[in-house]
């Protein structure tokens, strides 16, 4: 290699050191910089909501600390009110505290269920109202870090509204009247003077935020748990595990509402019936928690210098009680704020179902009954179409001698064996179908009954006779301590306290369905005999951890298709199971 080839390649060599010492220590760290920073550049985009200030958004807690000290951040004022207690956070005029007297966590104490919880604590959840400009200079609008001046009042009651203020440096002056009512509804009316010496252009916005999801949530078809909202009349919802993938909702009407709602409870913003809005749902991203939230901005209005503008919104934040549902939607106007209550695709028949059950509760005075009544209601309606099915399925069992005698005559002739079945049938005026047909119609009838069931809030902590002492719960009994009589407690157990734990209400209504099953033609082919042989032991595990109401509902209806389905089988001359039973212990009795 010669000297110019040799200093050639020394001089690429320290070119390449150059250029790599230089992509490592100079250009590296400075393009991790603007990674860095065009990152913050699109967390920021991702967190602003072009109509929503940034005050909008409160900032997460650094750490989580107990409820009380969390209460203790910021200056608060006290509600006292018939159905709610709790307080206001005057930073941000923010609803962050509400307990609900009328429903406790648990039916061995009186804690009351506490719904909005303050930032900082476990399950961040609050509701609260800002306005927001598109005016230039008009960036110190009440949001959710505006410190308000309590004016007048010390406790929110019904009777005793309190009265906030605020002054912008810009130059409005917002006044706030927030009352509260009898149940769970929060009216907030203000008034913004414009001392700015020109017009600005205002809207009003409300939101609801949840952090995290729910600690009790229900997984469950039959259970709604998420942000929804009306808007112009119509629906719109999506999940917490929608909103966890993404999922972003944006609809504009007038009238309706927003809010986010548990099974039970729905915190829930309303903006005034008659100005168009925005409705959008959207998630927060925030480390390891997600910020969940239902919010809407008001179609903006022009307020000259020197004039005033008043406008009232509402939070609601409570239990989906029907009877309070449907008062606020009828008194104060607030479009469909019933649907609040998740009625499912069978809605035609489950808000009969609720209100049925609440008129049969209050004549009755237990929800139990009111469950057992509801169910014999049906089963009268469904008598006519129940009564055919039963008739063509005592036929058939009756005729089941000589359909065996046709198998064994023609054995493996299928073509001749169905030719003879299909005569048979002819003759005896039976119709294969008949015992089907009539029972479709009751199907949606009982996934009615169980969405009514599942969703209804009377049902819970609501007792029962005997050892039920809360329907919305699993039957407390276990068989392996024989229901309670051993002073043995296996519920910490897995295995038998929870896969095995079974109660006694599920075992009467495995039981009921066994008795069912005994009074039904047996199928012909000897397998699927068995098989559905074994469903009603399937059915008692599967429906042992169900609330104690859906049970009991199910062996009551069990219990009633077998009384009606005993009556026409004997009505028909056939013998039963259940009198072969009978026929067997009286045989022993009289010691044959």
């Amino acid at each position: 290699m010669g000297e110019d080839q040799r200093n050639l390649f020394i001089a690429l060599g320290l070119i390449l050191v150059i250029l790599t010492g230089y992509q490592m220590f100079v250009m590296g760290p400075a393009e991790e910089e603007r990674r860095a920073e065009q990152a913050a550049v699109e967390a920021s985009q991702e967190l602003a909501d072009p109509d929503l200030p940034a005050s909008a958004l409160e900032p997460a807690a650094a750490t989580t600390v107990d409820r009380e000290t969390a209460l203790g951040g910021n200056q608060r004022v006290t509600i006292d009110a018939p159905s709610v207690l709790g307080s206001l956070s005057l930073t941000g005029a923010r609803l962050d505290d509400v307990r609900l007297r009328r429903h406790t966590e648990t039916i061995d104490d009186d804690t009351p269920v506490a719904l909005l919880n303050p930032i900082g604590s476990d399950h961040v959840f609050y509701a609260r109202d800002g306005w927001t400009s598109a005016t230039s200079g008009f960036t110190d609008l009440p949001g959710g870090s505006t410190e308000w001046t309590l004016a007048s009042g010390s406790t929110l009651t019904p009777d005793t509204p309190i009265t906030l203020t605020y002054d912008s440096p810009s130059g409005l002056h917002f006044e706030r009247v927030i009352s509260v009512d009898d149940n769970y509804l929060f009216t907030l009316t203000d008034t913004v003077t414009n001392n700015s010496g020109q017009e600005v252009e205002l809207s009003r916005y409300g939101l609801v935020r949840h952090e995290g999801r729910p600690a009790d949530e229900t997984r469950n078809m039959a259970v709604f748990e998420g942000a929804l909202a009306v808007v112009d009349g119509a629906m719109v919802r999506s999940s917490f595990g929608k909103l966890e993938d993404g999922n972003q909702t944006e609809e504009s009407g007038t009238g309706g509402w927003v809010g986010i709602t548990q099974r039970y409870w729905m915190a829930a913003a309303v903006p005034d019936q008659d100005r168009p809005f925005t409705a959008r749902f959207r998630t927060i991203e925030r480390g390891e928690i997600d910020a969940f939230e239902a919010s809407y901005v008001e179609q903006a209005i022009a307020v000259p210098a020197g004039e005033s503008l008043a406008s009232t919104t509402r939070i609601f934040a409570g239990a989906k009680e029907l009877g309070v549902l449907q008062q606020v939607q009828n008194e104060v106007g607030i479009e469909r704020f019933d649907m609040a209550i998740n009625w499912g695709w069978l809605w035609f028949l489950t808000r009969p179902f609720v209100w049925l059950l609440t008129m049969l509760e209050g004549a009755l005075g237990q929800f139990g009954l009111a469950i057992l009544a509801l169910t014999l209601m049906v089963k009268i309606v469904m008598f006519p179409l129940a009564n055919r099915a039963y008739a063509s399925m005592a036929k058939m069992k009756a005729v089941q001698p000589k359909m065996a005698e046709i198998k064994e005559r023609y054995g493996a002739d299928q073509q001749k064996q169905q030719q003879a079945l299909m005569e048979l049938y002819k003759t005896e005026k039976i119709n294969p179908l008949a015992g089907c047909l009539p029972i479709l119609p009751q199907i949606p009838i009982f996934f009615a009954l169980y969405q009514t069931l599942f969703n209804a809030i009377e049902m819970r902590h609501a007792p029962f006779f005997g050892w039920i002492r809360d329907l919305s719960a699993a039957d407390p009994t276990n068989i392996w301590n024989l229901f309670g009589l051993i002073p043995y407690d296996p519920t910490g157990i897995w295995l038998i306290g929870g896969v095995l734990g079974i109660g006694a209400w599920p075992i009467i209504m495995g039981l009921t369905m066994a008795a069912q099953q005994a009074l039904n033609p047996p199928p012909p082919d000897p397998m699927q005999a068995r098989i559905f042989a074994f469903l009603p032991i399937v059915f008692t595990f599967i429906l042992a951890p169900f609330a104690a109401g859906l049970v009991i509902y199910w062996a009551w209806n069990n219990f009633l298709s077998v009384l009606q389905q005993y009556i026409i089988m004997r009505r028909h001359g056939n013998e039963t199971q259940v009198d072969k039973l009978v026929a067997r212990l009286l045989k022993r009795d009289r010691g044959d």
